[in-house]
């Protein structure tokens, strides 16, 4: 088991970002964490906050998608305190705090989620000034996502012969008129 003391090396954070300046929206940008183990993703997460942010001091998340959440994690140089919400916090969204530099909402990309999608909500979640909210974002990629699954059963279906033929109607009922010149 993981203390809080260890610090377990991981790949550098998938995160997108606001640019600095811009417009600002309910989202400062997006994170694809490879796991939901919170010990090993948020030192590659504030690695990354830190240079750009300063230093992270508190972090908030919606136990939905979080099967352990530490009250602390060690992270290069200090210690991040966590801590969950379940009717005030968005479970898609990871708040995190940075004295005296402030506070930044984050759309969490659920792991498993394909490249594709998660490059489109990273995308989204990053887009200044946007009033979609982490869970808006994550609704709305489920749609794409199942209205392309759907599409893509209908078009294996059409090139595996499954295409529904024309009516065969073998001359019955049909009106025909043969004009003799």
């Amino acid at each position: 088991m993981t203390t809080t003391t260890e610090r377990v090396l991981s790949p550098p954070a998938r995160l997108t970002l606001t640019p600095a300046g811009a417009p600002p929206g309910l989202l400062d940008g997006a994170w694809w964490p490879r796991s939901r183990d919170l010990f090993r993703e948020l030192p590659a997460l504030t690695d990354r906050l830190d240079r750009c942010w300063g230093r992270i001091t508190h972090v908030t998340v919606h136990p939905a998608h979080w099967p352990v959440i530490p009250p602390k994690v060690a992270v290069t140089g200090h210690t991040v305190h966590v801590g969950w919400f379940t009717d005030e916090q968005d479970p898609h969204k990871l708040i995190l705090l940075s004295h005296p530099a402030g506070r930044w909402d984050l759309l969490v990309i659920p792991p498993e989620t394909s490249a594709a999608s998660a490059a489109r909500l990273m995308t989204a979640a990053a887009t200044p000034g946007s009033l979609l909210t982490a869970g808006r974002l994550m609704d709305d990629e489920d749609a794409v996502r199942d209205g392309a699954e759907d599409r893509g059963r209908e078009s294996e279906w059409d090139t595996e012969g499954g295409a529904t033929p024309p009516p065969l109607n073998h001359g019955i009922g049909l009106a025909t008129s043969i004009q003799e010149g």
